[in-house]
């Protein structure tokens, strides 16, 4: 019987199976011999080993259309990267720091401001404003009033999605409201820390029906880049390709040089100050991480 890993822990892989249950299964001793790690993800082939106790075997991992550091996990359509627009306030050089680690992984983000009620209709077209470049689409949502629920369930229909995030942006409220079978932990906002408690500890794929899949990963406060180069940083921010063929210099960092057709855009309002002051940041933490390297 085929199935899908929604979930591993302490050596079981709970596998959501096309009978429509799930199965507590022990991975076949062959996978370890080869190295082959099962992932959260990973479409199998399994055999019942026990109707009562609902136990199984994995036999076989089929093979995968994609694979991701971090959260590792596999065959993934998409990211939904969910943000609360207040309370706390959305830290945006954090929001780009997830674009750019899906950027870098070539995968497809949907962004979404969650608690979209607290803030006024001019702050949500600012933070749209923000992003019209990046070809991601935005999302408002509220799962106090139901505002863009049904947008989030249209974006993530059909696909297996990694929702990302920190803590305290409502991501576990969100999956809630788009199923009821498996119901997520939802943290309260620590006053004193003014951020979410960490509510979930592995990552775990939620069924919202036979073709749509949330992929749950824990919060992050931080998140550290992958190694990459200067050029691949840039390729990052999708919305500096069209300026850069106007850069007077091959090899253009987009920083100080004269004629950067990046910075001159960011200049006109072409691109985002925001995003372009994220690109600045994360392309002196590189530069610093290149230096320790050696």
């Amino acid at each position: 019987m085929r199935g899908k890993i929604i979930k591993g822990i302490a050596g079981f892989y709970y596998v959501y199976a096309e009978d429509g249950c799930t199965y507590a299964c022990r991975a076949r001793g062959i996978f370890r011999k080869d190295k082959y790690k099962p992932l959260v993800g990973d479409s199998v082939v399994m055999t019942v080993t026990d109707t009562k106790d609902m136990e199984g075997s994995l036999d076989e991992i089929l093979p995968r259309s994609s694979e991701l550091i971090r959260p590792a996990v596999s065959n993934v359509d998409q990211a939904i990267v969910i943000f609360a627009a207040a309370d706390p306030e959305p830290n945006l050089v954090l929001l780009d720091r997830f674009l750019v680690m899906m950027e870098y992984q070539k995968l497809p983000s949907v962004i979404c401001f969650n608690k979209s009620d607290l803030i006024s209709e001019n702050r949500k077209n600012e933070l749209k404003d923000i992003y019209k470049g990046t070809g991601c689409p935005v999302i408002m949502s509220s799962t106090l009033t139901g505002e863009g629920i049904d947008c989030v369930m249209s974006a993530l229909s059909g696909k297996t999605t990694v929702v990302a995030g920190p803590s305290g942006a409502g991501k576990s409220s969100i999956a809630n409201s788009l199923q009821s079978d498996i119901r997520m932990e939802t943290g309260e906002i620590s006053k004193k820390l003014g951020r979410g408690r960490h509510t979930t500890r592995h990552a775990q794929i939620i069924p919202v029906n036979h073709e749509t899949f949330l992929v749950d990963t824990p919060g992050f406060s931080s998140l550290f880049l992958p190694e990459m180069g200067e050029e691949e940083l840039w390729r990052c921010f999708p919305e500096f390709r069209e300026y850069e063929k106007n850069c007077r210099f091959q090899g253009c960092r987009h920083r100080s040089e004269p004629g950067c057709g990046v910075t001159e855009a960011v200049k006109d309002g072409k691109i985002s100050s925001s995003r372009y002051e994220s690109y600045v940041l994360l392309h002196e933490e590189l530069k610093e991480a290149e230096r320790h390297r050696f």
